[in-house]
């Protein structure tokens, strides 16, 4: 089963003041998991803070093995991303295809070179 790893200081920042579900972001995510779509793990801070609603989504352990890089996605936030997410990620996620159209805009690119050696990440 894929996994999700998101930052609970900045789920559901996109939508902070109009979102309509009690628990925002945090709250879909949960569902997700409850669902058996994904094992979630919440992280103070993923150090992408000006990106907000960071959620990195992590391949199976064989994937990972064959050596499939995690997702990471910003401003994931509100029900249609949420459910493009979960589409892809019972499909596979990272390994089993790129991430659904509607989720382009919302790659991060980890392949860039880092600006600041402070804000290199690993996953």
């Amino acid at each position: 089963m894929p996994g999700l790893t998101a930052c609970s200081l900045c789920a559901g920042e996109t939508l902070v003041g109009i979102d309509p579900l009690p628990g925002g972001q945090a709250e879909r995510l949960r569902r997700l998991a409850d669902e058996g779509v994904a094992r979630l793990t919440f992280v103070e801070c993923l150090d992408e803070c000006e990106r907000g609603d960071v959620v990195v989504a992590r391949p199976t352990a064989h994937c990972r093995r064959a050596g499939v890089a995690p997702v990471w996605f910003e401003r994931l936030a509100g029900d249609d991303a949420t459910d493009a997410l979960a589409t892809w990620l019972r499909a596979g996620g990272p390994g089993a295809g790129r991430p659904p159209a509607p989720l382009d805009e919302l790659v991060i690119d980890r392949s860039a070179p880092a600006q600041d050696d402070a804000h290199v990440h690993t996953a």
